[in-house]
């Protein structure tokens, strides 16, 4: 049984295997079903995964607050009209990603992966993948237990609560489970998924959690995009064949270090950061 605490020991028990497999596998083991019944579950995280992509894209989308929605729509429409410098991959995976999260701000329904404030780096990552390189959805579902290994690493070593560690645990961890499962799906090994993860996390250190409002609109909704942008880079990186200097394990127990060194109004209090801006005072 895995322990579910090192990407170390991840690797080392995918051995010729995915991460995902083992995942499965080993989750399988602990509840007691079988690998179909917990993958079929998984695939109906997908499906509200790719539910929550198509409501946030409606261009007449809009949260209570007025901060949110309709912007996903006008991302989406400036890569396929060509106006984006970021290729078609990037654009998709960016407006996919906003898209879930302008649905968690408007009160859809989402998948936490991990986390509501981060619901959009996953499934913006595996959607883009899917309509770029024509992935099954069985292979998503493979990937997305690739991502939930690599969450429950960065939650048991660490945290994946803004309000614990700042949104470096919340997009970042979400940029992390991303590019591991990226990688895998292109084939790359369990080694090179944990260089992706470290890649990951080394980007977005120190990033604080600042809600203007106490709302998980701005600058969450924007965050989700750079940390898909994240995972797709850490991604490329480790599948060309570039490795992490430092071991993931190391980066993520360095993320839970600065985590708790962050003062209290810039963990999800409102009242440092963006959230402390004078235009968000009047």
């Amino acid at each position: 049984m895995l322990q579910g605490d090192s990407m170390m020991e991840l690797i080392a028990f995918a051995g010729q295997q995915s991460i995902g497999q083992i995942v499965l596998k080993d989750q399988a083991d602990q509840d007691g079903v079988t690998v179909e019944a917990l993958s079929e579950r998984m695939g109906q995280a997908l499906s509200v995964m790719r539910q929550s992509v198509e409501e946030g894209l409606n261009p007449a989308l809009r949260s209570v607050s007025g901060m949110s929605g309709g912007q996903a729509a006008k991302l989406l429409s400036g890569v396929q009209a060509g106006q984006t410098m970021g290729g078609l991959s990037m654009g998709l995976a960016a407006a996919y990603a906003m898209a879930a999260a302008e649905c968690n701000a408007c009160m859809g329904k989402i998948v936490a992966a991990p986390t509501a404030g981060s619901c959009g780096i996953v499934p913006g990552a595996l959607l883009m993948a899917q309509r770029q390189k024509g992935y099954g959805d069985g292979q998503l579902i493979e990937a997305l237990f690739t991502a939930a290994g690599v969450g429950r690493v960065i939650a048991t070593r660490a945290s994946v609560a803004g309000a614990e560690g700042g949104c470096q645990a919340e997009c970042g961890s979400a940029a992390a489970m991303a590019a591991a499962a990226l990688v895998e799906l292109g084939g790359g090994s369990p080694r090179m998924a944990g260089h992706a993860v470290g890649f990951a996390l080394m980007n977005v250190m120190g990033l604080v959690c600042d809600p203007v409002g106490g709302l998980v609109e701005v600058p969450c909704v924007y965050r989700n995009v750079s940390g898909v942008a994240n995972a797709l880079c850490s991604a490329d990186m480790a599948l060309c064949g570039i490795e992490c200097p430092l071991p993931a394990d190391e980066v993520i127990d360095a993320m839970k270090r600065v985590g708790d060194a962050m003062p209290s109004s810039l963990r999800e209090t409102g009242e440092g950061g963006c959230a402390a801006c004078a235009s968000c005072k009047r």
